[in-house]
C-alpha cells in the first residue's frame, strides 16, 4: 500500500493546524453567534478545513487511479467528455402519444441527443385509459399508452435505430418494452439493433415511489425475465436502471440513497445467477440512476463512492472478470425534490448546480428539470431552457476539458472515503438480515427514509437548513410562469382509440396469446416472447398487466410507521 502522504508531512499538517485552530477559537469566542455546526443536505457534519491529515491512509493506485482503470472511482470512460459528451436525455411525456412525439421532435431538434419516456399514472399502474381507476388522470403526468399502436405513434419519424431511447416505468416495464421491440421489428428493425434503458427496477418501487402491481417476489422474477432475455436476444439494451432517484426524491440522505440503490443492484445479480446466467454475460448491462441533489460536494462525492464501491462488489463478491462488468455506468437526474412553487425562477439556478455536480462526478446521461415541474408538466419554454442549461455547461464553462477536476482535493475525497463507509454500514445490516428482499419484507429501508425524511423536515421547520424562498427571502409572488394544461377531451379520443383498436382486431389470436403468457407465467418460463407475441396481436397493456396480477396477485403497501 503506498500513501500520497509521508508521516512527517501528516505530523507537519498537525502542527500547523493546531496553531490555525487556536486562533479561529479566539475569534469564534468574541463572535458567539457564529454558526457552530455545518452539515450537507444529508445532515452529514462537515469540518471547518481538510487537509491532508484527512486522507492520509488513501492509495492512489487503490483507492483512485485512473479513469477507465480499476477502482473507476474516476469515471468508467477512458477519455470521458474530452472524447463524447454525457447524453442528453430530457425527459418528456404529455399527453396523448401524439403530441409527445411532437415535442421529442422539437427536443431532438433543439440538440437533444437521447430520448426519454414519462408515462402517465394509468400506464405506470398497468391499467388502460378506458379503465374505471384511470379516470381523469389520462396524460396529466406523462403520456398514455395503451396498445401497441400508441407506441409506433409516439416514436414516428425517429430514428430509434440510431438514438437511445430510456423509458420510466417498473410494474408493466415487460409489456412496454415488448411493445418497444414489436414497434421496432414492424419498422424492420431488429431488436439486436435498438438501444436503450428501460427502469424496470421494481424493487426501490416497495422502498420509494410506490408503484405497486404484483408482490415483491413474482415482481422480482419478472425483472430477471428481461435480463435474460435481454442478454440472449436485445444485446445493446440495459433491462435494468437500477435507481436511487425515487430512494432520494422521498427523503432518503445521500448515504441511504447510495446503499439502498447497491444493494438492490446486488439483489438484482444474485436472483439472475440463480436463474444460471453468467455474471460477465448480463452485468455490461447493468445501468444505474441517481438524484442530482442540492448539495453541490455531497452530490459529487457519492457518484465517486458508487462507481468504486459498486466496481469492488463486482470483482471481490461476484468474481467478474469482465472489466465493463465492473463499470457503473449512470444517467442522473436533477432533483425534483429541490424545485419550489415559490419563487419558482430560482428553480433554473438550482437545476444548473445540480447538473453540474452531475458532470462532475462523471455521469453518463442527464435530464434538468424544467423550472416549472413543481406546478405542472414543463412548457415548450421552460423544457429548452432546461436543455440549454446542460448545453451551456457542455460547450462555455469548460468542465469538460479534464477529467474528474476535483480528484485530489482533501474535502471530496475525505467526503467521498466518508459515503462509502457509512453507505458500507447500511449493506452490511441488510447483507444479515438476508440481502434486500427481506430487508423490504422487514420494512427497514421504508423506516429508514421516512425518518430522514421526517428529521430534514424538521431541519427546516426550525430553519437548521434553508430554501431560499420558502423558509427564508420570501417575498410576494409577482412572476408567474405558464403552466402547461392538458386538455381533457384527450382522454375520451384516447378511449375512442382503444377501444377500435379492441374491436379491429383478432380477438381469438388475442386470448390466445394472453393464455400463453399466462401459461409461462405459471410454468416459470421467460415472459418476454409470449409478451412481444401478445402486443403484436394488440392486446393492451391492462389485458397483459391482468394476467399477472390473476396468476400472483397484487401486492397492498403495508403503511408501516
Amino acid at each position: 500500500m503506498s500513501k500520497m502522504f509521508k508521516d512527517d508531512q501528516i505530523q507537519k499538517d498537525r502542527d500547523g493546524k493546531a496553531v490555525w485552530e487556536k486562533e479561529l477559537q479566539g475569534r469564534l469566542a468574541k463572535n458567539p453567534e457564529w454558526k457552530k455546526r455545518f452539515s450537507t443536505v444529508s445532515d452529514l457534519e462537515i469540518k471547518s478545513i481538510y487537509t491532508p491529515e484527512d486522507i492520509q491512509d488513501l492509495d492512489f493506485e487503490q483507492d483512485l487511479g485512473y479513469p477507465c482503470f480499476y477502482p473507476y472511482t474516476r469515471g468508467v470512460q477512458l477519455s470521458m467528455y474530452r472524447g463524447r459528451l454525457w447524453t442528453m436525455r430530457m425527459f418528456a411525456g404529455l399527453g396523448s402519444a401524439a403530441d409527445t412525439n411532437k415535442r421529442f421532435h422539437y427536443l431532438v431538434d433543439q440538440g437533444q441527443t437521447g430520448l426519454s419516456v414519462a408515462f402517465d399514472m394509468p400506464t405506470l399502474m398497468g391499467y388502460d385509459t378506458d379503465s374505471p381507476k384511470a379516470r381523469g388522470e389520462m396524460g396529466k403526468c406523462g403520456v398514455a399508452i395503451d396498445t401497441l399502436k400508441d407506441m409506433e405513434n409516439l416514436f414516428a419519424g425517429l430514428p430509434i435505430d440510431r438514438i437511445t431511447t430510456s423509458m420510466t416505468i417498473n410494474p408493466p416495464a415487460s409489456v412496454v418494452w415488448a411493445m418497444y421491440i414489436a414497434m421496432a421489428e414492424n419498422r424492420g428493425i431488429a431488436r439486436s439493433k435498438i438501444g436503450g434503458t428501460i427502469q424496470n427496477d421494481m424493487l426501490k418501487e416497495f422502498a420509494a415511489q410506490k408503484t405497486f402491481m404484483c408482490p415483491i417476489r413474482p415482481s422480482l422474477r419478472l425483472v430477471t425475465d428481461t435480463v435474460e432475455f435481454g442478454t440472449k436476444e436485445v444485446p445493446r439494451w440495459n433491462t435494468i436502471s437500477i435507481s436511487g432517484y425515487h430512494i432520494r426524491e422521498a427523503g432518503a440522505t445521500a448515504v441511504q440513497e447510495l446503499a439502498f440503490t447497491l444493494a438492490d443492484g446486488l439483489a438484482y445479480v444474485e436472483d439472475a445467477l440463480k436463474r444460471g446466467l453468467n455474471v460477465d454475460d448480463f452485468a455490461p448491462r447493468l445501468s444505474f440512476f441517481f438524484d442530482a441533489h442540492i448539495d453541490f460536494f455531497e452530490e459529487i462525492a457519492k457518484f465517486r463512492a458508487a462507481r468504486r464501491m459498486w466496481a469492488r462488489f463486482m470483482k471481490e463478491r461476484f468474481q467478474a472478470q469482465n472489466w465493463r462488468s465492473l463499470w457503473l455506468r449512470f444517467h442522473t437526474q436533477t432533483a425534483g425534490c429541490s424545485l419550489t412553487a415559490q419563487q419558482p425562477y430560482n428553480n433554473v439556478i438550482r437545476t444548473a448546480l445540480e447538473a453540474l455536480s452531475a458532470v462532475l462526478g462523471g455521469t453518463q446521461s442527464l435530464h434538468t428539470n424544467s423550472l416549472d415541474e413543481v406546478l405542472a408538466l414543463p412548457t415548450e419554454q421552460a423544457a429548452t431552457i432546461a436543455l440549454r442549461t446542460q448545453q451551456i455547461l457542455a460547450e462555455e464553462s469548460g468542465v469538460i476539458n479534464t477529467i474528474d477536476p476535483l480528484a485530489g482535493s482533501y474535502f471530496i475525497e475525505a467526503l467521498t472515503n466518508e459515503l462509502e463507509e457509512k453507505a458500507m454500514e447500511y449493506i452490511r445490516k441488510i447483507d444479515e438480515m438476508g440481502g434486500m428482499v427481506e430487508a423490504l419484507d422487514r420494512h427497514f429501508p421504508q423506516m429508514e427514509i421516512a425518518e430522514a425524511a421526517y428529521q430534514y423536515q424538521r431541519q427546516l421547520d426550525r430553519q437548521e437548513k434553508i430554501m431560499v424562498g420558502v423558509n427564508k427571502y420570501q417575498t410576494q409572488e409577482t412572476l408567474r410562469p405558464e403552466v402547461l394544461r392538458i386538455d381533457p377531451a384527450l382522454e375520451e379520443t384516447q378511449i375512442a382509440r382503444t377501444n377500435e383498436i379492441k374491436n379491429s382486431r383478432n380477438n381469438a389470436k388475442v386470448r390466445e396469446c394472453l393464455e400463453r403468457l399466462g401459461e409461462s407465467c405459471v410454468n416459470n418460463h421467460n415472459v418476454m416472447e409470449p409478451l412481444i407475441e401478445a402486443v403484436k396481436e394488440h392486446a393492451t397493456l391492462q389485458e397483459c398487466c391482468d394476467v399477472y396480477r390473476q396468476v400472483f396477485g397484487t401486492y397492498r403497501d403495508p403503511g408501516i410507521f
